[in-house]
């Protein structure tokens, strides 16, 4: 059946790496993002190419937090301020997004968020190790409404294999998203996939874990227009590492 998680291709598939998962929905960059991209991305901003070591990055070894499409990053600065203990990485291809962030990082004088202006399959697959990161954050992905592009939806059984390989056993993986099918689409590809297990008390959607996020632009304008929200809340089980196998299927 198009769009079933679990027929779509494998990581090691040319097809899957191809997908554009996403759209630059560019606006003209402000005088002042502009800037910011200029003078405090080369601060702020970490090489998509190069392997990640994060006790050279932030000077400490400390919980590593990725986030996956930040967009303006309301969500990852309040996470930031609310834990000083913890470190954060945020992904985004959206530039005007980025440079609204870092000025926002920069005022704040927050030290432990590092970003990526870069495809997440680029970060996962080029510079991020292997059981590195201690949680991840999918919130409001591009959900692709039209059945034809289903295919290009982010959190698919591909996906969470890679994503899967780079989070350490006990990892937490939250996700949220306004749109039904897709919500049931993610949580029938986490129940299927044997690396995670889903922490919700009566499995399904997590009815509580929203408080662990800040409700951003997305869900605010979700909200008022009357729709509802779905929370996933997983953690990463099972061995370590993945035998190659499960990725050549």
């Amino acid at each position: 059946m198009e769009g079933h998680p679990l027929d779509t291709p494998t990581p090691r598939d040319d097809r899957w790496r191809t997908i554009r998962t996403y759209v630059r929905r560019e606006t003209r960059l402000t005088p002042a993002q502009k800037r910011a991209l200029e003078t405090l991305l080369p601060l702020y901003g970490l090489d998509p190419t190069q392997p990640l070591d994060p006790v050279k990055v932030f000077g400490r070894r400390a919980p590593l937090v990725m986030e996956v499409g930040m967009g303006d990053g309301e969500n990852l600065l309040w996470q930031a301020r609310q834990h000083p203990d913890r470190d954060f990485l945020g992904v985004e291809v959206y530039r005007p997004g980025v440079g609204k962030f870092l000025r926002a990082v920069h005022q704040a004088g927050l030290q432990n968020v590092r970003v990526y202006v870069a495809d997440v399959r680029d970060v996962l697959e080029r510079a991020l190790p292997d059981a590195s990161l201690d949680e991840v954050q999918i919130f409001f992905p591009d959900p692709w409404p039209k059945k034809r592009h289903h295919k290009r939806r982010l959190v698919a059984a591909p996906f969470l294999v890679l994503l899967a390989r780079k989070m350490k056993p006990g990892a937490v993986l939250h996700l949220a998203t306004d749109w039904p099918d897709y919500a049931e689409q993610m949580l029938e590809a986490l129940t299927n996939a044997p690396f995670f297990e889903n922490l919700a008390p009566e499995g399904g959607f997590h009815p509580t874990a929203a408080v662990r996020r800040f409700p951003t632009k997305y869900e605010r304008r979700a909200r008022a227009q009357g729709r509802n929200v779905y929370d996933l809340l997983f953690r990463r089980v099972g061995a370590l590492t993945f035998p190659r196998e499960d990725l050549d299927d």
